[in-house]
């Protein structure tokens, strides 16, 4: 259940302190929309979007407020993830939070001149660093306010009463699991203070969303979380397909159901292994990453691509299984379970395992749900959010699984969630493949789906079928309307803003990787250097989601 909702922008932060006492305490995401070139005229020219959802996890709202003037006050004090997305609207719509704690660009570089989402900027304009940002003032400011030391009257700092060190873990480092850096202040080998820092990894996403029709956006989603690229193409194809009311064959859901699943393994196999060799333990990591060799060439022999597989389209998918296809499934979940099996039987009673997981890089069930974190690292704290279960799709609710939850919130917690994840997706697989119906994989809608192309060699109506499509894309209703589902790394959704025309006016992700990456600093205080390189991997950051 969801709604939206316009509200004037001098009522706007009372608004959503009433609701957050609602029980609307979950912030998912913030963004910005700029309506300078929308086909229906604003009389303002900007606004800032909320989505917020209910602690019973079954409703979210949207809020939207239209801005006179580009400032707005923050809900960094109600929602800890609101610092990290309020400083991405800041950084790529130039709109002002007031009362913001460091209010500072965060996927953009310090010199870089501009605000790149605005409709106004050329997406053919590209700005260089001259000068790495060294992050002392951020430091400085942690290290205030952990009162590590305190600032004196002459605007200095006081000396330390701690040997602190300064190090850069990252961005040019396997462990820091992408291009991703972290500034510690080490006191030994314990971190004191930590502050990361994004942007490395930009591709302009969004932005080029913006000049693609739909369905030349699916390859671009591939590359967000490129370790389960498939659960991206249906994310973004289930909102569109939302926005044009359209409902898939029995069929077609249930393969998508498959294929989520199957993906969810692929991704966890890779985050096990990382995490297992991060440890030092490179016998677990070939038990775990071998099955993911399988599931890539069955995939690879399903869709024609073994990474990034581009699969889906507004409206169904690409084609329809191969024969032998479920004879080829049987096999690969064979070796995936023989892989957890063999993994689990040496790291389940190690105790080098349980005393580097155990109490490591822990987070608290309230500091999850302020930072907005989702999937198995939001499961690991206790909270059993989860999407398929509490807001079902695609007949979710036929499916017996089990949702797998921790109680601690640390590193040993969200390795052994993503175990368990495994054996219930196997569940579901196996579930879909022996009840799986019969039907069309793609709807039969000329103005969404593409003809045969026996109908485009031998019809005329075929041929001008596939011509407008390919050159108009599917034209989605004016409207605006969030999405999501639960991907690997949890909720996965997409805010899209259509103009009418076959490409969408604005694209907005909400990456889980982004807001799980807002809480590692605070993470990882407190712990040594090297237990920060595992609480990292077991976050599974895909820093092409979070980067954008």
């Amino acid at each position: 259940m969801f709604e939206n909702i316009t509200v004037p922008s001098d009522k706007i932060h009372q608004f959503i302190k009433d609701k957050y006492e609602e029980g609307f305490n979950y912030l998912l995401d913030i963004t910005a929309i700029d309506y300078t070139e929308y086909v229906e005229a604003q009389e303002e020219e900007f606004a800032v979007v909320y989505v917020l959802r209910h602690e019973n996890f079954k409703q979210h709202v949207v809020i939207k407020t239209y801005l006179s003037k580009l400032i707005i006050e923050s809900v960094s004090y109600l929602f800890k993830g609101a610092n990290w997305l309020e400083r991405e609207v800041y950084d790529q719509y130039g709109i002002i939070f007031k009362n913001h704690p460091n209010l500072r660009r965060i996927l953009n570089h310090k010199e870089f001149v501009g605000h790149p989402l605005r409709k106004a900027y050329p997406i053919t304009k590209g700005q260089l660093l001259h000068e790495v940002d060294d992050l002392i003032d951020e430091m400085n400011n942690r290290l205030l306010s952990k009162e590590v030391v305190c600032k004196l009257d002459d605007g200095h700092f006081s000396e330390c009463n701690k040997d602190i060190m300064f190090l850069n873990l990252g961005p040019s480092h396997p462990a820091s699991h992408g291009t991703i850096r972290t500034y510690v202040a080490l006191d030994g080998e314990t971190i004191e203070c930590a502050v990361s820092e994004i942007g490395y990894l930009h591709r302009g996403f969004e932005k080029s969303c913006e000049n693609h029709s739909y369905n030349q956006i699916v390859p671009y989603t591939d590359r967000l979380n490129y370790c389960s690229a498939i659960s991206n193409n249906i994310a973004f194809v289930k909102t569109v397909e939302d926005m044009l009311g359209i409902t898939l064959s029995e069929r077609a859901q249930a393969l998508r159901v498959m294929l989520l699943e199957l993906s969810r393994i692929e991704d966890h196999v890779v985050c096990l292994a990382a995490v297992l060799v991060d440890m030092g333990g490179l016998t677990n990591y070939w038990y775990m990453y071998n099955p993911r060799e399988d599931i890539y060439d069955l995939l690879s022999k399903l869709t024609g691509a073994r990474l990034t597989n581009s699969y889906m389209r507004v409206g169904g998918m690409t084609n329809d299984l191969y024969e032998g296809f479920e004879a080829d499934l049987k096999e690969v979940i064979k070796k995936v379970q023989y892989g957890v099996e063999q993994t689990l039987s040496l790291i389940k009673h190690n105790r080098i395992f349980h005393d580097r997981t155990q109490n490591v890089g822990v987070i608290s069930k309230e500091d999850a749900l302020s930072y907005a974190m989702t999937g198995p690292n939001l499961r690991a704290t206790g909270v059993p959010f989860d999407m398929r279960k509490d807001t079902p799709y695609y007949g979710y609710e036929k499916y017996e699984f089990d949702v797998v939850v921790g109680s601690v919130g640390d590193v040993y917690d969200r390795v052994m969630v993503r175990f368990g994840e495994i054996d219930e997706s196997i569940k579901i697989i196996e579930q879909v493949m022996k009840n799986l119906p019969e039907g069309e994989v793609s709807v039969k809608d000329a103005s969404v789906t593409l003809p045969t192309k026996e109908a485009v060699y031998t019809t005329i109506e075929g041929a001008m079928n596939q011509f407008k499509l390919t050159f108009e894309g599917v034209k989605v209703p004016v409207g605006e309307h969030y999405g999501s589902i639960e991907a690997t790394n949890g909720e996965l959704g997409f805010y899209i803003v259509s103009d009418g025309s076959g490409t969408p006016y604005k694209v907005k992700v909400k990456a889980p990787s982004f807001t799980a990456m807002s809480a590692y600093p605070e993470m990882i205080e407190g712990f040594q250097l090297a237990d920060a390189i595992l609480t990292l991997g077991s976050l599974n950051i895909i820093a092409g989601e979070m980067d954008r």
